[in-house]
């Protein structure tokens, strides 16, 4: 099955270059662009897309309030948002995946890493890294006034290994690096990471990791609580 893909930025030469990219390899294609969030929104209607590669900064309607639209319109449920952007510097970035992203990458990525993350976030994964994890929620999730923005019995719906799955998903660790640790077998961490998202209303293990740093199942820098 075609992946459809949207491409959201303002900057002709990069909706460009990621459409060739993107039309080269199998099973992907491009089949709407769009020059701020409005028309995002617009096209994601429209087109059926199963993915929006999304630009934070756009004019009109920027790309945080694009991803909120499209993540709260039950009709575009399938939809993922996945986040362009020099996030090292992007102080937006939290509040993206806040909003319903499912993850997000670098305008200079490789090719061939822009494919699989596209492919990655199509099937309902995130894409984050243990880098990325550790680094967006050392900046953010260090403010106190955001530690306390979701209650710790928000968790009570799981069982002791739900939670300490979702407390290595916070860490950035894949389902076979939740095997391993935990000596189970991939199958059983997948299952027990999508009992968890289904329990906790998560659209994906990016808000799994969101919702392990508010509650403080998981705190900046540190292990997960047992």
């Amino acid at each position: 099955m075609t992946i459809r893909v949207l491409l959201a930025d303002d900057q002709t030469l990069i909706r460009s270059g990621f459409r060739v990219l993107v039309n080269s390899a199998p099973g992907l294609e491009v089949v709407a662009e769009a020059a701020n969030g409005r028309e995002a929104v617009e096209r994601a209607r429209s087109e059926r897309a199963d993915v929006v590669l999304m630009d934070i900064r756009m004019p009109e309607v920027d790309g945080l309030e694009a991803t909120r639209q499209i993540t709260a319109d039950e009709s575009l449920a399938g939809v993922r948002v996945l986040i362009l952007t020099t996030f090292e510097v992007d102080e937006y970035v939290f509040e993206a995946i806040r909003a319903g992203a499912s993850g997000f990458l670098g305008k200079g990525v490789e090719p061939d890493e822009l494919i699989s993350a596209i492919q990655v976030v199509a099937r309902g994964d995130a894409l984050l890294s243990p880098k990325a994890v550790r680094g967006l929620m050392n900046r953010f999730l260090a403010q106190p006034e955001l530690e306390q923005l979701a209650a710790p019995t928000l968790l009570e719906v799981l069982t002791d290994r739900e939670r300490e799955v979702v407390g290595l998903v916070a860490l950035g660790l894949s389902n076979d690096e939740i095997a391993e640790r935990l000596v189970v077998s991939p199958l059983t961490a997948k299952t027990h990471v999508n009992r968890a998202m289904v329990k906790l209303d998560a659209r994906d293990r990016a808000q799994l990791v969101v919702i392990a740093y508010r509650t403080g199942l998981v705190r900046s820098g540190v292990q997960p609580m047992q």
